[in-house]
């Protein structure tokens, strides 16, 4: 076997060894959750891993990474945060957050897609990272408004307003380590 046919033989691994990655990183976050009372969505740092892999990978990488995040949680590993449900697997994407979480591959590309098109700077990232969170809150919103057939404001007040704080917090945190890691990358020879 020649040299070069060995390497392309094996160079699925690395995208394997990050889509692995990425997705232990998601299954982390999601365990550190915090349940509130008024509403079946709990606070997570999910969304800041999500955000941060739209920044750090490409969108073909940063959506399968997410893609394998649900196909663990639908399979029934303990990936997804712990809330006022006990359902696991697919039940878990079917419940009150399946909209957020079906978003995070979409949100995901979306960032990396709109982040690669910039100049790569940290108000790029910003803004990248905002937009594919407002996609994740959208998502979410309207999935619990199809779940539970409330009003609109009911459901701002479960599914959207309880997060843009912390959202916001995520969103600045995400694009600083991106935009650092990509200054960083760049004077690496």
């Amino acid at each position: 076997m020649a040299p070069w046919a060995a390497l392309r033989a094996v160079s699925w691994l690395r995208p394997a060894g990050v889509v692995l990655a990425g997705s232990a990183l998601v299954a982390i976050c999601a365990r550190m959750a915090l349940p509130l009372w008024f509403t079946p969505v709990p606070l997570t740092l999910q969304p800041f891993a999500v955000l941060l892999l739209g920044l750090l990978l490409s969108p073909r990488l940063a959506a399968a990474t997410l893609g394998a995040y649900l196909a663990e949680g639908a399979l029934g590993l303990p990936v997804f945060a712990p809330g006022l449900t006990t359902t696991a697997g697919l039940a878990h994407l079917l419940g009150p957050t399946g909209g957020y979480l079906m978003a995070y591959p979409a949100a995901a590309a979306l960032i990396s897609f709109l982040w690669r098109r910039s100049s790569r700077g940290f108000s790029w990232a910003l803004a990248s990272a905002a937009l594919g969170n407002l996609a994740i809150l959208l998502a979410g919103a309207l999935w619990l408004a199809a779940l539970t057939h409330a009003q609109l404001r009911t459901v701002c007040t479960l599914a959207v307003l309880p997060f843009l704080p912390g959202d916001a917090l995520k969103v600045a945190g995400a694009a600083a380590l991106a935009a650092t890691w990509d200054r960083l990358r760049r004077r690496t020879p």
